[in-house]
């Protein structure tokens, strides 16, 4: 979570959105599309997977066929790296280190294995 939190932040979304994200469902700060994305995001990498015939029929209303093939890989590649990040005990860096505990830990975040 803190490497994408810190993605985020370099690539644009100001901090007030990524701080909201935790209220995605209601917050004026993000689109439909984004909230069916996040919907959509949760249920792909919960186990077992929640994704609904429903759920990917509303994220198609949204997204392009290319675009849902690069939101669902971009889930996988993450459900990738946590599991081997979480198994390895990998140290987190200093930047993703420190989003976390800007913007993650009132949420329940927090560097856990990974303090190196």
């Amino acid at each position: 979570m803190a490497h994408t939190a810190g993605a985020s932040l370099r690539h644009g979304v100001e901090e007030k959105k990524l701080d909201a994200v935790w209220e995605y469902q209601t917050s004026p700060l993000f689109t439909e599309a984004e909230r069916v994305a996040l919907d959509f995001t949760i249920a792909a990498a919960s186990q077992p997977n929640d994704v609904t015939d429903e759920l990917f029929a509303k994220l198609r209303e949204h997204w392009s066929d290319n675009q849902v093939v690069e939101i669902v890989g971009v889930i996988a590649l993450f459900g990738f790296l946590n599991r081997w990040n979480d198994t390895m005990a990998t140290p987190l860096e200093e930047e993703p280190k420190a989003v976390g505990e800007k913007h993650l830990a009132a949420h329940g975040w927090n560097v856990g294995r990974h303090a190196g």
